[in-house]
């Protein structure tokens, strides 16, 4: 048995290797470079000196710049607050449909992971810029109103296109729209394999369908709603190219600026500083989880 056993961890080792040296060659060792980067500075336009200083995570909390992180934060935040509170209902549907809709809804679901994000990003410009659909249904609606409060004497004025593009409310919205099905599957995941029998004698115990839905149905998907915060709120901390594409000047997120370094600045020691911040933060988030998680174990046991 232990020869047997012997075999095994070595079949495990060999299919081990191609995997590992690709994620220490390709992954850990590029990402400790750009680490020993946010503690140098331009030495000039080519070379950076590694001389330990952590000026540079100085300079990133700064007002400027922390002003920039908050906004990224809270960004983040909406999106994940608004993903839940759409995603979770349509995860309960999901739940209780019959085997035929759910495999067609699943599809719904997913569907956009098969379609590239930047071909999804222009399909939502044409959809909220002033000549897009939205305005030019509004503006249906604004010329038939005003024929009929024209014919009662009381023109209306020309219609004036919603500003949807290019603001604040294009970047959360867009940060909803490709953040929503990473909320969904795993609350479905985890309403999946809720007991249903507990909900039936919550309702056989005199529970009403809201109390049943507070007391039981939330509790248990937990778990699903931990993680699909964490899986959609730290990627939207780092979101890049929505707020590129459909944000102003004044809703440059995080990711933005740390491009702006790397590309445009020559700033790579600052560019890579504030990457890390990003990377110490997911840490974070990540670390208060299982923090979480292991106290709700440890009240359940």
């Amino acid at each position: 048995m232990d020869e047997a056993w012997s075999r095994a961890r070595g079949v495990f080792a060999s299919l081990l290797i191609a995997p590992l040296f690709w994620l220490v060659v390709f992954f850990l060792i590029p990402l400790g470079i750009i680490w020993a980067y946010s503690f140098g500075d331009n030495a000039d336009l080519i070379h950076i000196s590694i001389d330990g200083t952590f000026a540079n995570y100085a300079h990133a909390i700064t007002p400027l710049y922390l002003g920039i992180i908050v906004k990224s934060v809270w960004f983040a935040l909406l999106t994940t607050v608004f993903c839940l509170i759409i995603g979770f209902p349509v995860a309960v549907a999901i739940t209780f449909a019959s085997e035929r809709a759910k495999i067609w809804l699943l599809l719904l679901i997913m569907l956009p992971f098969w379609t590239n994000l930047l071909i999804r990003t222009y399909a939502l410009m044409a959809v909220l810029r002033n000549e897009g659909y939205v305005n030019m249904g509004l503006g249906l609606i604004w010329r038939g109103i005003s024929h009929l409060t024209a014919l009662a004497g009381h023109p209306l004025g020309a219609f004036q296109p919603l500003p949807l593009l290019h603001n604040n409310f294009a970047v959360v919205f867009g940060l909803v729209y490709v953040q929503l099905p990473f909320m969904v599957l795993p609350l479905y995941a985890a309403l999946d394999r809720l007991d249903r029998s507990l909900l039936e004698a919550s309702l056989d115990l005199g529970a009403g369908h809201l109390t049943t839905f507070r007391r039981v149905v939330i509790p248990l998907a937990m778990p699903g709603i931990v993680s699909g915060v964490l899986v959609t709120l730290i990627p939207s901390i780092g979101a890049y190219l929505t707020p590129d594409l459909l944000g102003g000047p004044e809703s440059m997120m995080i990711a933005n600026i740390i491009e702006r370094q790397f590309k445009t600045a020559d700033n790579w020691p600052f560019g890579s500083a504030l990457s890390f911040l990003l990377m110490y933060m997911t840490f974070l988030a990540i670390a208060v989880q299982a923090i979480v998680s292991r106290n709700r174990k440890a009240a359940q046991g």
